[in-house]
């Protein structure tokens, strides 16, 4: 069979999920491709999320006692209930193997396209989902940490990176807002996602249990639907393709502010060599550690809050005695703490990666070490001083920028090592998000306890471990300092770039001027309307929940 009648049979290698089959025709329009980025994005996104499990896993069995049999042991017991400890982890599972899996297939990722890739993400996390809604039904806790950890974090890893080398190249113009627009979902998934699953465990729970299976099942069915749209909805462009100068707001496509100091790589390096050189790690360092300080206090900020202000964020003096509707009321703002830090989180990513393309990658991220020094700070002092909204505002920006660190790095990498192979090398860095996600929480947590057991006052406790951030942050400033451009050496020749392009099947346009010039239309305000919708609900009810704080 000839590979003409290969393709048209829509089967094999060069069938319906082929990365040639995505190539954009004349009349697509680029502002297509974000919609499609978000529908993934906000899907895994309630990884942010997944905390209002935890209680709920944790009495699936009312009439059992607690597991004490310790944490392996616990993995197939069926008689007791599961500790919070234990189901937690869950958590840290999926995020180690978000970065593993967007290592081990970032490459594979480049050459089958993000179609084929956006469906296999959907399949891992909407199935994964749905196995641990069964492994919940049954009670078996390692169903659980295989289907929404294990398989559920490779559709993490894959569903994170799969937008990424289509975004950038769709706008080279505006690296950073392109990116910031789909790692925003990531942000704001849990704004959506969690609300959504504390109203269907009511819905389902019958007989004094939660309904967490149903909602598990339920959910990643949803999260398959959508992200497969989304996969769907993704078209790549014909190599060469440059947006128009009235639509790049200049005379070129070329990155505006990332030119200043040379900073924007003429040339591609290959992913076999981009992660051995001083580059690459030094950005690996610069997003783990303004990752370990961000998640650290992510993990915290509730219970920060409520042992650092207590009474005093309803006016009340330190010392008083609080009744029960008191600390109701303090459980209350807490948790609108929570809602403000997704939502700084999720719209830091598009603010700062849009204001990079300005500013450029590399002072992006200065502002981001320099600023978050200062509040880390100043954290203790407006504890100190009992100034909760100015601990609040602080909190948040630092999230902000936390959540920025993310969408500015993928337009970074393509900056120092060019666009060609810019996913698979996003890929192999985030494993830096790995180590951090499993560093910041335990060290905060770790650190807490060793100054509650020195004797320091609840209120207190946070005082050092917030210097020490503070302290990794000027670490990150300082690998930071040390990027510079790749050496022109580690550049792949016209042969290397030639067979590389070969190997995904890039094809330029007849007519390029001419290809992918379409109008927006009303494909296009649906698409924006299916995803804008979701996430102005979630936003209206992280909004909601933060007027306690008020």
């Amino acid at each position: 069979m000839t590979e003409a009648a290969v393709s048209g049979a829509g089967v094999g290698p060069y069938g319906l999920l082929a990365r040639e089959r995505t190539l954009a025709t004349a009349r697509f329009n680029r502002w297509l491709v974000p919609p499609a980025a978000l529908a993934i994005h906000l899907c895994i996104g309630m990884a942010y999320g997944f905390s209002v499990f935890w209680l709920p896993m944790s009495h699936l069995l009312p009439a059992a006692p607690a597991c004490t049999h310790g944490f392996l042991a616990e993995l197939g017991a069926t008689d007791c209930n599961w500790s919070v400890a234990d189901v937690t982890h869950l958590f840290e599972t999926f995020i180690a193997m978000l970065g593993i899996s967007a290592a081990i297939w970032g490459g594979w990722l480049e050459h089958a396209g993000p179609r084929k890739s956006g469906l296999i993400a959907a399949l891992c996390w909407g199935g994964g989902l749905v196995l641990a809604g069964y492994g919940v039904s049954i009670h078996r806790l390692w169903l659980v940490y295989l289907g929404g950890g294990l398989i559920g974090g490779i559709g993490q890893g894959l569903g994170y990176i799969t937008p990424v080398s289509t975004l950038i190249k769709w706008f080279p113009d505006r690296r950073g807002m392109a990116t910031g627009f789909a790692i925003m979902g990531y942000g704001g998934g849990a704004m959506i996602g969690s609300p959504l699953a504390v109203w269907l465990m009511a819905r389902f729970g019958t007989g004094g249990t939660s309904g967490v299976a149903a909602t598990l099942a339920v959910m990643g069915t949803l999260y398959f639907v959508a992200m497969s749209l989304g996969a769907f909805g993704f078209r790549v462009p014909p190599r060469g393709w440059q947006p128009l100068p009235a639509a790049a707001g200049r005379s070129s496509g070329s990155p505006r502010a990332g030119m200043r100091g040379g900073m924007i790589s003429a040339g591609h390096v290959h992913l076999n060599i981009a992660w051995r050189t001083p580059q690459f790690w030094l950005i690996w360092g610069v997003l783990c550690l303004n990752v370990t300080a961000g998640i650290a206090v992510i993990a915290m900020a509730s219970p920060m809050l409520q042992e650092v202000f207590g009474g005093r964020l309803l006016g009340l003096d330190a010392r008083a005695v609080l009744g029960e509707a008191q600390k109701a009321a303090i459980v209350a703002a807490a948790a609108g703490l929570v809602g403000l830090i997704s939502l700084f989180n999720s719209l830091g990513r598009l603010f700062w990666a849009s204001a990079s393309d300005y500013l450029g990658r590399k002072n992006t991220y200065y502002v981001f070490f320099l600023a978050g020094i200062a509040l880390y700070a100043l954290l203790p002092t407006w504890g100190h001083l009992g100034l909760a909204s100015l601990f609040v505002i602080s909190v948040c920006i630092i999230i902000s920028m936390y959540g920025g660190g993310f969408a500015t790095l993928p337009a970074y990498l393509a900056d120092i090592f060019g666009t060609q192979m810019v996913g698979a090398i996003h890929g192999r860095l985030i494993t830096a998000w790995s180590v951090a996600g499993v560093v910041g929480p335990a060290l905060i947590a770790q650190l807490r306890e060793a100054q509650l057991r020195a004797g320091v006052a609840s209120n207190l406790a946070y005082d050092r471990t917030l210097y020490i951030m503070a302290a990794l942050l000027f670490l990150g400033f300082i690998c930071n300092l040390f990027v510079r451009p790749v050496h022109p050496r580690h550049h792949m020749s016209e042969e290397q770039l030639t067979r590389e392009r070969s190997l995904q099947r890039e094809a330029g346009a007849a007519d390029t001027a001419g290809a992918a010039r379409g109008t927006f239309g009303a494909l296009g305000a649906v698409a924006w309307l299916a995803v804008g919708v979701p996430f102005l609900i979630g936003l209206y009810i992280a909004l909601d929940k933060a007027v306690a704080l008020f």
